[in-house]
């Protein structure tokens, strides 16, 4: 008997849900190798939705340097700044003898998904090393990774609920004419109870007010970052950005909110958090 896709979804969420908790918690070069798979995987299908607008991003050099900028951020092997000069160039200077579709189009979307899959990417790595300066505290990056990931979980699940049941005023029905108001407000204060949950459980490297921050990121630039790659989906006229994870789509659609809300994230730490 063939499974539903409610059955398929679940089913898969029980197997990938834990192992990537390990994943997180564990850190190191399994970690590295679930954000290059999020970067690579991500960029990939997103030059997929611009194929159908008659857009050809360059793969090659698309794949080259959003693998470099995940590995460069581990093991900081040379400047960033380094890397996007050098790849700016050669996808400039390749362009020349692509001759396919529109040049300025081509590059541009190549430069995008750099940016949005790749640099966004390596902020998910940022945070996961957050505090790898102390084996002691090593293990905190994970437990703010998983918090992360949690509530935004939470939030997502919250906002499907309670908008499902109580949703009356549409919050953006030219990008997701599901989505309500209620829904995101439900979203939102799920996300900040959630990371102050997470405070009181493990987060002693955090302050409260650090921790509700954190949460009003994922509440108000999670909800936007699955938005933003929705205007992408309408746009190019697919529902899911891939088939690859079965009843879930493809891993854009998956990691969607966590591309935009890791470089929030990441830069609050950066700026007012001292590790």
């Amino acid at each position: 008997m063939a499974l539903g896709n409610t059955s398929v979804r679940i089913l898969v969420s029980l197997v990938a849900i834990p192992l990537i908790l390990a994943t997180c918690f564990y850190g190191r070069i399994p970690f590295l190798i679930f954000v290059l798979g999020i970067g690579l995987i991500s960029f990939w299908e997103f030059s997929e939705l611009v194929k159908k607008k008659n857009i050809y991003p360059n793969l090659v050099l698309g794949f080259l340097t959003v693998a470099i900028f995940v590995i460069n951020k581990y093991y900081n092997f040379m400047q960033v700044e380094i890397i996007i000069l050098i790849s700016a160039i050669l996808i400039l200077l390749t362009e020349l003898f692509r001759n396919k579709s529109s040049a300025i189009l081509n590059t541009s979307t190549t430069f995008l998904g750099i940016l949005y899959l790749g640099m966004f990417s390596t902020s998910i790595l940022g945070i996961r090393e957050f505090y790898n300066f102390s084996e002691l505290l090593y293990d905190e990056g994970g437990y703010l990774i998983i918090s992360i990931l949690a509530s935004i979980w939470i939030c997502d699940s919250a906002a499907f609920f309670i908008g499902s049941a109580f949703g009356k005023h549409k919050l953006f029905p030219r990008v997701s004419p599901n989505k309500s108001w209620e829904g995101a407000i439900a979203g939102f204060v799920f996300s900040v109870f959630a990371m102050i949950a997470a405070k009181a459980l493990v987060l002693d490297s955090l302050t409260l007010f650090d921790s509700i921050i954190i949460g009003i990121i994922v509440g108000i630039v999670g909800q936007l970052g699955d938005l933003v790659e929705s205007l992408f989906k309408r746009d190019a006229g697919v529902k899911d950005s891939s088939n690859l994870i079965p009843g879930h789509g493809g891993i854009f659609d998956r990691f969607d909110s966590l591309l935009l809300t890791a470089p929030s994230v990441y830069v609050y730490l950066v700026l007012f958090v001292s590790n």
